[in-house]
């Protein structure tokens, strides 16, 4: 039986070892490094047809940066995540990773999801679909990580002068950044006219979470 090649981007040890344990009973996979950084595996020598990617990893590396690396070395990527973070799911989703499995997966789903990513297939999941569904109906913003905290903040209800005195700058320089969001979604066709426009384009780009259910 021919094996895949496959590699994990963890930084929690914990977690990697028991990756490397419950793979270690499909007999198609070779994990072939585990690692924790995409830097790090951009050293490794290895040809690799899969890497298992941790979505939010203490280098401050963010997933369109990390799969758009990963496709350049000739590999196919699944997002493996325990983190309940729609914004970074939703960049993951643009960026043409094959889908997303949780960490507090059974074993069984774990391994037969590797193995279908292995196989270019892609692995479906309820945090998916939504993801996809978002990247795809809705227009790109582009804000700058900046933006995205000034909106974060004022969005769920922060005034001028709260979010200045968070973010350690002026009230003015507050207001350049709400018009520029503005105007930013006014040019995709998404106009934010209100606060309560700005809350509603956030809550669909996940830069801010919906209510509690």
């Amino acid at each position: 039986m021919d094996k895949h090649n496959v590699a994990l981007v963890e930084d929690h040890a914990l977690i990697s070892r028991g990756f490397a344990e419950v793979m270690a009973g499909a007999d198609d996979i070779d994990v072939v490094a585990s690692v924790e950084t995409v830097t790090k595996l951009m050293e490794l020598d290895k040809e690799l047809d899969l890497v298992v990617l941790d979505l939010r990893l203490n280098d401050g590396s963010s997933p369109t940066e990390n799969v758009a690396t990963i496709h350049n070395m000739g590999a196919e990527v699944l997002i493996y995540t325990g983190a309940e973070d729609r914004k970074l799911i939703q960049q993951a989703a643009r960026s043409g990773a094959l889908g997303l499995i949780r960490k507090s997966a059974p074993a069984e789903q774990l391994m037969h999801a590797v193995q279908t990513a292995a196989q270019g297939g892609e692995v479906f999941g309820t945090d998916w679909a939504s993801a996809i569904d978002s990247a795809s109906d809705l227009a790109d913003a582009k804000l700058s990580p900046r933006e995205e905290e000034v909106l974060s903040l004022y969005a769920s209800g922060e005034t001028a002068n709260t979010v200045a005195n968070r973010m350690g700058i002026s009230r003015e320089t507050v207001a350049d950044y709400v018009t520029r969001i503005r105007n930013k979604y006014a040019r995709v066709g998404r106009p934010a006219r209100s606060r309560v426009d700005l809350y509603v384009r956030a809550l669909e780009d996940g830069i801010v979470d919906g209510p509690a259910s």
